[in-house]
């Protein structure tokens, strides 16, 4: 059976520039398209030239090697020629290889927004097709509110999908840009717009929005009503609740056998097995925690916490797993906890290069004392460098690489000679290595950040082994209430290579839990480093 063909088109750059926080610099928009060029994406939309400097800059040059590089504009004005009109032109005038604009295909829009007629619009969707053609480029339009404006006056959304269409557009995108429709109605109008308009799928897109939650599932609805074009965006990014998140949508296309068996794509089998790798990377750049929970390449989307279902895991994957991990390039996990059992710890222990026989009497009393630590505060589930330790530490297999034999840390808050407040930290740990004593004094943004500066400042002969480490999260939990509360502190490290790691710390001084976090997360990399070292 030969199957048919999908293209995936990205829209990150420019769709997922509009999320709140989150603004690309010029180099970084490069990374990112050639992160989705090497991926196999088809098409990746850049931004629109024209409009910022930042756009202009990025479209003075073509971006990929393989993908299709497309500018983002917006139809002519009325009254104006498609020759005349500044944004049109300023996207032509772009190294672009493909130009999608956004046309109005809600009748109230166009005449809210637009303030022209019916006609006026038709007629301005044609001259800047025409015009992208003309100027030997592959012409996209899409079709903003098209759900919408098929709802409210369906005659009129066709219309403008059949003019993109007649004018010569590769591709004319259906578009939920509210996000309110759902999967039925977005099949039942698809499978309209093919039938009544006669525009073919394999010239139809969709581009969906999440405000129902329901954007990949819009996406898909979508496919099996026949388009052939999916837009959508790293990790779901976008306005309001995001757009179809290609980072779910890829693999289910991949991997699952209702689409696998009938549709190909430009990404391979070995290519997503970086997809997970992709997902962490790109927030990284937004330096932003990946959500855990996400599908295919959360860190908890292949996690699995009772006892039970790890015993049958262990032994069948396929009992609570969709698809194999690695084939997204995650990983299982089996995470460690007072709900978990033997099994849960043995793999636990495995997976870290720990080997412990299921009736070694060591197992029983680490499980021991996991259950009593978490009956205290910790929660190792979420802190896999700080089980680690324990775990290696009740083993007898973590050096003392160095003692901190005190610490200190002073809060002031004092007022300068405008009256302007001045909040200052300061922090003095001392440490002992290989019996010399050394202190560190550091000021910091606050008492934690102080206390983090100086303890990293000078380990002796283990300085170099922890100078690209940094923290980059840092959570605070109160377990109990009033002013006497056990406090659990979570903090993730980034090493230089990108490597991430939790460590966890509980104590009723908010101070001192963060202080053991730390502390576990500098001997966690002590411990891999030089590990590492000797293998080497």
């Amino acid at each position: 059976m030969t199957k048919e063909r999908l293209y995936l088109f990205d829209t990150t750059l420019r769709d997922g520039q509009q999320t709140p926080g989150v603004d690309f610099a010029l180099e970084e928009k490069r990374q990112i398209a050639a992160w989705l060029d090497d991926f196999g994406i088809d098409y990746v939309e850049g931004g629109y030239p024209g409009a910022n400097p930042t756009d202009t800059a990025f479209f003075s040059n073509k971006a990929t090697k393989s993908a299709t590089f497309t500018a983002f504009g917006m139809t002519k004005r009325a009254g104006v020629s498609a020759s005349n009109d500044p944004g049109l032109a300023g996207t032509l005038a772009s190294k672009a290889d493909a130009v999608c604009l956004v046309a109005k295909s809600w009748d109230y829009h166009v005449r809210v927004a637009l303030g022209c007629t019916l006609d006026e619009n038709l007629e301005n969707i044609r001259q800047s097709v025409e015009a992208i053609v003309e100027s030997g480029r592959e012409a996209l339009i899409d079709c903003e509110h098209f759900f919408d404006g098929y709802k409210a006056n369906k005659d009129y959304a066709l219309d403008c999908a059949k003019t993109a269409f007649d004018a010569g557009a590769r591709w004319v995108v259906l578009c939920d840009t509210n996000g309110g429709t759902q999967p039925i109605d977005v099949c039942a109008i698809v499978e309209h717009v093919i039938g009544e308009a006669g525009i073919p799928g394999e010239r139809l897109g969709i581009h969906a929005h999440d405000d129902t939650g329901q954007a990949v599932a819009n996406s898909l609805a979508a496919v099996n009503a026949g388009v052939r074009q999916i837009q959508g965006t790293l990790n779901g990014i976008g306005e309001r609740c995001g757009n179809a998140n290609l980072t779910s949508i890829i693999p289910t296309l991949l991997l699952k056998e209702s689409f696998a068996a009938r549709f190909e794509t430009g990404i391979t089998q070995e290519k997503l097995k970086g997809l997970t790798r992709l997902s962490r990377m790109f927030d990284d750049l937004l330096n932003r925690m990946p959500d855990p929970q996400a599908p295919y390449v959360g860190a908890s989307a292949f996690a699995t916490k009772a006892g039970i279902h790890a015993s049958a895991l262990l032994k069948e994957p396929e009992t609570y797993e969709h698809v194999a991990p690695e084939s997204v390039g995650n990983a299982r996990r089996v995470m460690v906890s007072d709900q978990g059992g033997k099994a849960n710890f043995i793999e636990g222990l495995a997976r870290r290069g720990i080997s412990v026989r299921k009736d070694d009497p060591r197992l029983d009393t680490l499980i021991a004392l996991v259950k009593e630590r978490e009956a205290e505060g910790y929660a190792y589930e979420d802190a896999d460098a700080s089980f680690e330790m324990l775990a290696r530490r009740h083993l007898g297999a973590v050096p003392a690489y160095f003692n901190v034999t005190s610490y200190r840390c002073v809060v002031e808050r004092r007022i300068n000679a405008v009256g302007e407040k001045i909040d200052l930290a300061e922090a003095v740990v001392k440490v002992e290595i290989d019996g010399e004593e050394k202190m560190s004094v550091a000021e910091g943004k606050g008492p934690v950040n102080a206390l983090d500066v100086a303890l990293r400042k000078d380990l002796g002969k283990y300085q170099t082994l922890i100078e690209d480490i940094e923290l980059v999260d840092y959570k605070v939990r109160i377990l109990n209430g009033g002013t006497e509360a056990v406090t659990r502190v979570m903090i993730e490290t980034r090493d230089g290579q990108g490597r991430h790691w939790t460590t966890i710390g509980v104590s009723d001084n908010v101070i001192d839990a963060s202080f053991e976090a730390m502390m576990d997360s500098i001997v966690y990399c002590l411990f891999e480093r030089l590990k590492a070292q000797k293998a080497a």
